[in-house]
């Protein structure tokens, strides 16, 4: 009780001095003269928000990279981390794993969905169509995790099998097999769960896409006699490109930081770890927060890129409207 007590004055002081900065900023900003009264009320609104930035980003960030220069007992050690990254076997192997991911889930998620979205535009049924294939986005990574670590299951050969691949594997005569287990195959159907995922979320961007494209150029073009496949490559894609290249860009990020699936399905074991699984087991498990800083920083280099894109797509649809 008397935590909680403690935990509720901590609460109502805080709470009494963000009131009371509040109030300070207003009153500045009410005595404040005339002329620059606007770029104080700016300033003075935009600097708790930058303060908080500052704590709960900058400073972080700046700690993880230092951290990152350290070993286990926090002696600084300089880029050794990072020469464990790009060279030890099991280090490489996570990184090829990361790359894996980053090239065949937006490019399959992507393709399967802009697919599906144009075979199904204006089909009967299409919002129940539509609607089996976004469900999966319903549903948590941990969550998909699990489903498919039944639909993965093995059992020894002459048993009773309880997941779907090996018993339909079964049924064709052939021997059930240890789909999480044997490498590298198992990084390909941890790939598949979130391809599964991510299918949806594509389909459902782009078929909006193809249904803001003007119907007067789609007849135009079967005027001019051209076929269904010279439609999508010349008036479909070009249209909807700026959507596609946010899809890609969308998915890719969450790619990079995917770490649900594989912590849920192998927990990174079997060489199916990737940057973001790695990373954890360093920090939380293997006792080498240095190694977990450094596999974090190259993480956000992995993704940066990505984001600094994106930003200038936006902007350019921005000045182009």
């Amino acid at each position: 009780m008397e935590e909680i007590a403690d935990k509720g004055i901590q609460v109502v002081v805080g709470l009494a001095i963000f009131a009371a900065i509040i109030g300070l900023i207003m009153l500045v900003v009410d005595r404040a003269p005339k002329s620059g009264r606007e770029k104080i009320q700016v300033a003075a609104f935009l600097a708790p928000a930058l303060v908080l930035l500052a704590v709960g980003l900058v400073f972080p960030a700046l700690q993880t990279s230092y951290l990152s220069l350290t070993n286990r007992d926090g002696d600084f050690v300089g880029l050794e981390n990072f020469a464990w990254l790009f060279t030890q076997p099991e280090a490489l192997v996570t990184l090829r794993n990361t790359l894996i991911w980053v090239v065949l889930v937006p490019l399959l998620a992507s393709s399967i969905g802009l697919a599906y979205a144009v075979f199904i535009d204006r089909a009967r049924g299409e919002k129940a169509l539509k609607a089996l294939v976004f469900m999966p986005m319903a549903i948590s990574f941990v969550g998909a995790g699990v489903i498919w670590r039944f639909v993965y299951a093995y059992k020894g050969a002459g048993q009773d099998q309880i997941g779907l691949l090996n018993q339909v594997l079964v049924w064709l005569g052939q021997e059930p097999r240890q789909f999480l287990l044997d490498a590298p195959a198992n990084t390909f159907f941890l790939i598949a769960v979130m391809i599964w995922i991510q299918t949806g979320f594509a389909m459902v961007v782009l078929s909006a896409a193809i249904k803001g494209i003007p119907t007067e150029i789609v007849e135009a073009a079967r005027l001019d006699g051209a076929s269904a496949w010279q439609q999508f490559r010349n008036v479909t894609i070009p249209t909807i490109r700026g959507s596609l290249i946010v899809v890609v860009t969308t998915i890719t990020i969450g790619t990079l930081k995917v770490f649900d699936i594989v912590r849920t399905m192998t927990a990174g074991q079997y060489e199916t770890s990737v940057v973001a699984n790695e990373m954890y087991t360093q920090a939380f498990r293997a006792g080498e927060p240095g190694r977990g800083a450094a596999l974090a920083l190259v993480l956000f280099l992995m993704v940066l890129p990505v984001v600094v894109y994106n930003a200038r797509l936006l902007r350019k649809q921005k000045e182009i409207r």
